[in-house]
């Protein structure tokens, strides 16, 4: 299983089945396709393979908003990947690959990837002003001995309605995890690195790890939420809050999770973070025993939320 950074390092001596998206999320409907793509891939001895792209080509023709992504490209890779899929490649959204024209990119295609079916979107078009339609490539295909597979919009798994990323973003920014969820079929998650803070919750006896996260991903809106928190092959339910810590006069956000029957020094460590529910907004308190005895009461209510979940 490969994860490269541009389509030139792709040197594949295998034919391939090839998809070509964003897939940002990698949500239910991605999934639906990649598995399809991943058995055809596999009944006729050849690789699947994901092209995707970095920045997201939103970030770079128009104006989204500074937390637009709804997963790193690991964090991506890692999904496909765990799908089945043998190579995927994250190339780069620039400048050069703006004007290209489709001629050129499917010649690189057929090149690096040995392509032998390629599977897009019924309205996909690459290239320079999104020249190379499907038509466009069903006949370069026909030349170059590559098929084309036009796939109508992806839907729910239910079959009843079209998933869409644009939809989920709407959905974690305003912190509805569970229909999220539905859509992602896998709880929402950020990963971090554990960074120090200010100690506050270690000294009231409910210490916290302080996750720093990836500038560019959603994250839901201030608040308290149920989720787990992976650690290696480690997991364990956790209490998370995002917010200012108003009781404190805080005035920079921070995502402080705390991991429940947990008290390992883990500083430096990688934390993949779910979030399940939400279970409050952020709120003031009157002072640290009010905000203590809520903790405790959010501490309960996480283990009754977490205690019906299965890990993903």
């Amino acid at each position: 299983m490969l994860h490269l950074r541009h389509l030139g390092e792709a040197q594949i001596e295998t034919e391939s089945v090839v998809t070509i998206g964003v897939f940002d999320g990698v949500h239910l409907g991605h999934r639906t396709m990649v598995r399809r793509l991943v058995e055809e891939a596999q009944s006729s001895n050849r690789l699947a393979v994901v092209l995707s792209f970095h920045p997201h080509p939103d970030k770079v023709l128009g104006e989204v908003d500074a937390r637009y992504y709804l997963s790193t490209p690991e964090q991506r890779a890692k999904l496909l990947i765990a799908l089945g899929v043998d190579v995927v490649i994250t190339h780069p959204f620039d400048e050069e690959i703006r004007q290209i024209r489709a001629e050129q990119f499917v010649d690189q295609l057929v090149k690096h990837l040995r392509l032998k079916e390629l599977w897009v979107g019924s309205d996909f078009a690459l290239g320079y002003e999104r020249e190379g339609t499907v038509e466009f490539l069903r006949q370069r295909g026909k030349r170059d001995g590559f098929s084309v597979t036009a796939i109508e919009l992806i839907m729910s798994e239910a079959g009843d309605d079209s998933i869409h990323s644009s939809q989920l973003r709407d959905l974690v920014r305003q912190g509805e995890m569970r229909q999220a969820k539905g859509m992602l079929g896998r709880a929402y998650s950020v990963e971090g690195k554990v960074i120090h803070g200010q100690q506050r919750g270690r000294k009231i006896g409910i210490p916290t790890a302080n996750l720093e996260v990836w500038e560019e991903q959603i994250i839901p809106p201030n608040g308290v939420y149920a989720g787990l928190a992976r650690l290696g092959q480690e997991t364990r339910m956790a209490a998370t809050n995002i917010g200012m810590r108003p009781t404190f006069g805080g005035d920079k956000l921070s995502i402080e999770a705390h991991l429940l029957d947990f008290d390992r020094d883990i500083y430096g460590a990688s934390i993949e973070l779910s979030f399940e529910a939400r279970l409050r907004p952020e709120r003031k308190f009157n002072g640290l025993d009010e905000l203590l005895t809520q903790i405790k009461l959010d501490i309960e209510q996480a283990k009754a939320v977490l205690g019906k979940v299965q890990p993903d």
